[in-house]
Formats: structure tokens, sequence, C-alpha cells
């Protein structure tokens, strides 16, 4: 008898949770991170604004987990848009993809980047497992670059990579600096992938 309490106690917060991260997500789908309230949370996901603190350990944590659904949205695309890409046209390809994954679900993509855990509050493993395997996406392209190189050094330039094409998307489409239009903006960023990639096999012919 216990035991079925137990469990039936059991899927009712795993059910609380699944309500809870769809209403959290379909919430910052349409209004972003700053239209997220606990209380409003709590009445499209059908329950006590204290259940929430039951179901998840705080705000951040729920906030987390639609994050990595976003993060496992963009996985998804960029497996699709890939198939057999040779180094460069991988680049470009992830580049045009995220690009295009930026502008179909904006809220949701600058989340990913708004949220901040309270200093001093590291991550969660599971997150940064989820986070890192987009980056790993990077690691073949710059294995064909940069022959020789060592998965450590790679690593560290994937991750200056995808801050230049971060960069140039998100201005683009904040517009803050100049006006960009769609295809501005796409000829922008396939000419920074081109000339990053250029530099790269000057980079590799240089260390042979």
């Amino acid at each position: 008898m216990n035991e079925k309490l137990t469990e039936a106690g059991t899927d009712r917060r795993t059910q609380l949770r699944e309500r809870l991260i769809e209403a959290a997500q379909e919430t910052i789908a349409a209004q972003g991170l700053a239209g997220l309230k606990a209380r409003d949370l709590a009445v499209a996901a059908g329950c006590a604004l204290g259940a929430i603190y039951t179901a998840f350990d705080d705000l951040d944590e729920l906030i987390l987990r639609v994050n990595a659904r976003t993060l496992a949205r963009l996985e998804i695309a960029l497996d699709r848009a890939l198939g057999d890409a040779e180094a460069e046209q991988a680049l470009q390809t992830m580049a045009r993809t995220y690009l295009n994954f930026a502008r179909a679900e904006e809220p949701s993509w600058r989340t990913l980047f708004e949220h901040r855990l309270p200093q001093g509050v590291a991550p969660p493993q599971w997150y940064v497992e989820a986070r890192n395997r987009l980056f790993n996406r990077l690691d073949a392209p710059l294995s064909q670059l940069l022959p020789g190189t060592g998965h450590v050094a790679r690593a560290a330039f994937a991750r200056t990579l995808f801050s230049a094409v971060h960069g140039v998307i998100a201005l683009g489409l904040e517009e803050k600096i100049a006006e960009t239009p769609p295809k501005l903006l796409d000829e922008q960023l396939e000419k920074l992938v081109r000339i990053l990639a250029d530099g790269l096999m000057m980079e590799s012919a240089r260390l042979i």
C-alpha cells in the first residue's frame, strides 16, 4: 500500500513538473523571460503557487528545464541541416541554421542568454552537458580545418567561433548598431564564416 501511495505521489509530481514546464515554455515563447511570473504560471498549470517549489528547487531550475528543451530543438535543427557537409560548408550550414532558429524562436532563443543564475551558483551538470552537445557539433569541421590540433584547443576555439557568430546574429536582430535587413544579415554572416574558415586553413598550413 505504501509503495502504491509513493508511486502515485511520484506520478503526480512528474505530471505537475511537465505541466509547469509546458506552461513556462509557452509563456517564454510568447513573451520572453520578462513575461514569466510565478503566479501566472501556477494559474496556467492549474496548481497552487507553492506547488511550483515542491516540483522544482526554484524558478531558476524551471527556466533551465525550458532552456534545455530549446537547446534540444536547436540540436535537432542542426542535425537535420548538416547531413554530410564538409568543413567550411558545415560551418556555414550551422551558422545559417542558428540564425534561422533565432529568427523563428527569438524569445526562447534570447532566454538562453538572458537568464542568469545567482552569483556563485553553477549550472547543474545535466544542463552543462546539454549545452556542450551543441559546441561538440563544431569539433568535426574544426578537426578538418585544424588537423593535429588537440580536442581541448578545438573546444576553446569552438566557443570563440560561436561567440563571433552569436554576436553578429544578436546585434543584427536587435539592429542597435545599424539597420540590418534580413538579406544583409545573411550576407554578413556568410562572409564572417568564410573569413574565419579561410583563416583557419591558413593557420593550419603555417603550422605544417
